[in-house]
């Protein structure tokens, strides 16, 4: 689809290991993070930015015309805007830039296209130019020659790189791609850099000093770069595409490059034949989307699949692999990829938690979360439904997950980590000075924000359904059921509001309350498979929602006039720590609503098209700017709704998906066992309705 071109509008190409490559439409780079070869070292974590970006320009016979531009401090775009030469810009199925080249006495231009893709399962990419135009095709672009420059780093994708006398600008032999290629060793003990290219290599290292990153500027990190060079790549573009392969060496990786090539022209075609055929697998936009975070890991490092919360700046977080899931695999038929997840996720439970974050290198994973197993217990529930619907769920997995889940729920009753326990009333309480445990997580200078120690309403709605599926497997657990229910319905509706106290029993205050108009209470309605409410307070929890947090890309985070409350998220970090929660908009919570918004008026086709029409389209409208294809994590309070945080986000993009596919799908669109066996309803059967709920 052809775009505008805007720096804030962002691609994405993800190798499916925990690497990849992102950059803005018009080719500057805004972050640190936008770069050409990004790999993952250690999976889930341990990244290295190695090839930043290129600097790019072409000699004719009328002179020289740039085709990239760079931005250096203070605020100096050179050598000129490129948006000015850009004739169109696509992102789907992966990057392609389309520039005009002004050739003096000609009644036609002649154009360059440029094209990058990230193969799947490879830390490589690949990058063509090609001569395309007016004129005929044995005269265009005569004596037109493209040139290149890498620009290297070598460092933590965290960090910025400096001039510094310990870069290696030296080829290290012949790069094993193919005959007559480079191979770099910026630094020891980081991963090596592989180029093949169909052009002439010419050594003449170079720093490129001071690249000043807008985005980086504006989120108050340093944001000044020095890049290394080695050398200049030429290609005669009149006599044929040219071609440039990147990859990386001594990183773990899920495909081996081709072997045996004699050139670098096999070599693409061989890479691009593959990444064409793995796309074919993908029939729409949507799975295209998900499969940028669905990553895998070596064997060297256990095996199996996970999920990349977001790009450029997140690994695999706990609680958003497990929201993310029923979207990104289940919603897609991906029952194979979501068994791997649940599996695997199912050897870490301790003392009845899951970590909530897996740190980059060389640290313990973070059992810091209330929520995290209690999602896991939803996102494998449900896939045992899914698989049980498509006949393929052994016995042995089965069992494996009824384990996992049975010792969460009893490691939650018996009382763990961070005063997380089960209370007389039913209901589970948690929370310890200095800890963040909800989804609600900032912190700034070791103040949590947001603590909400006590018992949080969406907690006790993970709860009670996560007691609902433990019953299936032990009914001894039926009576803490109904007395958490009951609990719920006594101790949680605020009438003065007409909706759900955000906490009850206050840092451990029995009576006390946070009444401050939140989005959690909309789990208490959707986004789970029970409603733990009755119809009448259902709706009207829902009304108050709508109302209050409601806008076209999620919910606030707070209610407008609330203390505390938000208008934009921007600024530095502490200043947008504390922006958050207190108002910023979350596109995830567009799932949760949207699925209560339809149960309350019955599920009818009406609702449903009624809903997808409202809240569905702006978010799809959505996926044409700022992460292109991909929903944003978060977006400011207020109109116009700005794109701000990692401008890819899985649980986002795995709820829309999940409102798609699953919640709005009429007819359903998989088979009817299996959407229903997603939706929560055991195929063939009916679920068992807790007392006063409504079932979607």
């Amino acid at each position: 689809m052809s775009l505008r071109c805007t720096e804030r509008d962002e691609w994405l190409q993800a190798d499916g290991l925990g690497g990849f490559a992102t950059g803005t439409a018009t080719g500057v780079r805004t972050r640190r993070y936008h770069g050409l070869l990004l790999v993952q070292a250690a999976p889930p974590a341990g990244r290295f930015m190695l090839v930043n970006g290129v600097e790019a320009w072409l000699s004719t016979p009328e002179g020289i015309v740039p085709l990239s531009a760079q931005r250096y401090a203070p605020d100096v775009l050179a050598p000129e805007d490129p948006a000015r030469r850009i004739d169109s810009f696509e992102f789907d199925p992966w990057p392609m830039w389309s520039y005009r080249v002004p050739m003096e006495g000609k009644a036609c231009a002649f154009r360059v296209e440029h094209e990058l893709f990230v193969p799947r399962d490879r830390p490589c990419t690949v990058l063509r130019w090609r001569l395309r135009g007016g004129g005929p095709s044995a005269a265009l672009g005569a004596g037109c020659k493209l040139h290149v420059r890498l620009l290297m780093s070598g460092r933590d994708y965290h960090a910025l790189h400096h001039e510094n006398g310990s870069f290696s600008f030296e080829p290290r032999g012949d790069s094993t791609l193919v005959p007559d290629g480079q191979r770099f060793e910026p630094y020891p003990g980081v991963p090596k850099i592989r180029v093949a290219s169909n052009g002439t290599y010419r050594h003449e290292p170079a720093w490129y000093r001071q690249f000043s990153y807008a985005e980086e500027r504006a989120r108050g990190h340093d944001h000044l770069e020095d890049l290394a060079s080695p050398g200049v790549y030429t290609f005669d573009l009149s006599s044929g595409d040219a071609l440039l392969i990147l990859a990386a060496e001594g990183v773990p990786t899920g495909q081996p490059m081709p072997l045996g090539c004699r050139n670098v022209s096999e070599l693409h075609d061989r890479l691009r034949d593959a990444q064409t055929n793995q796309l074919r697998m993908a029939s729409d936009r949507f799975e295209r989307a998900a499969e940028a975070y669905i990553v895998r890991r070596p064997e060297s490092h256990g095996g199996g699949k996970s999920i990349i919360a977001g790009y450029p700046w997140f690994t695999d977080w706990g609680r958003d692999t497990f929201i993310a899931l029923r979207g990104l695999c289940l919603a897609l038929g991906r029952i194979d990829v979501a068994r791997d997840i649940v599996m695997r996720w199912a050897g870490n439970v301790s003392q009845g938690l899951l970590p909530n974050r897996f740190p980059d290198q060389g640290e313990e994973p973070e059992y810091n979360t209330i929520d995290a197993a209690l999602w896991y217990v939803i996102a494998a529930d449900e896939y045992m439904r899914a698989a049980a619907a498509q006949q393929a769920l052994s016995p042995d997995d089965a069992t494996a997950l009824k384990r996992a889940i049975i010792s969460i729920i009893a490691g939650y009753a018996r009382g763990t980590h961070y005063n997380i326990r089960l209370e007389d009333d039913g209901l589970i309480s948690g929370g310890a000075s200095g800890w963040q445990l909800t989804w609600m997580d900032a912190k700034v200078n070791g103040w949590v924000v947001t603590p909400r120690v006590g018992k949080p309403v969406e907690i006790q709605a993970l709860w009670l359904n996560a007691l609902a599926v433990a019953r299936r497997f032990d009914l001894s657990w039926e009576k803490v059921l109904q007395r958490g229910i009951e609990s719920f319905a006594q101790r949680f509706w605020n009438p003065d509001a007409q909706c759900l106290y955000d906490v009850v029993d206050e840092n451990f205050r029995p009576g006390l309350t946070d009444a401050q108009i939140r989005p959690n209470q909309i789990l208490a309605v959707g986004g789970l498979p029970l409603c733990v409410l009755d119809p009448m307070r259902a709706r009207a929890v829902v009304d108050l929602v709508e109302s209050k947090l409601l806008t076209p890309v999620g919910l606030r985070s707070l209610a407008p006039g609330s203390q505390g409350y938000r208008l934009r998220y921007e600024g530095g970090p502490l200043e947008r720590d504390f922006a958050y929660h207190q108002g910023t908009v979350w596109g995830w919570l567009m799932g949760p609503f949207v699925e209560a918004w339809v149960r309350v008026r019955g599920g009818t086709t009406e609702a449903k098209r009624q809903a997808r029409e409202r809240f569905l389209s702006p978010l799809i409208a959505h996926m044409q700017e700022a992460g292109l294809g991909h929903v944003s994590e978060i977006f400011d309070a207020e109109a116009p709704y700005t794109p701000r945080g990692a401008p890819f986000q899985a649980w986002s993009l795995g709820e829309l998906i999940r409102l798609d596919r699953v919640v709005l799908a009429e007819p359903p669109r998989a088979t009817d066992g299996l959407a229903k066996a997603i939706a929560g309803t055991p195929a063939g059967g009916s679920q068992p309705v807790l007392a006063g709920s409504v079932r979607r």
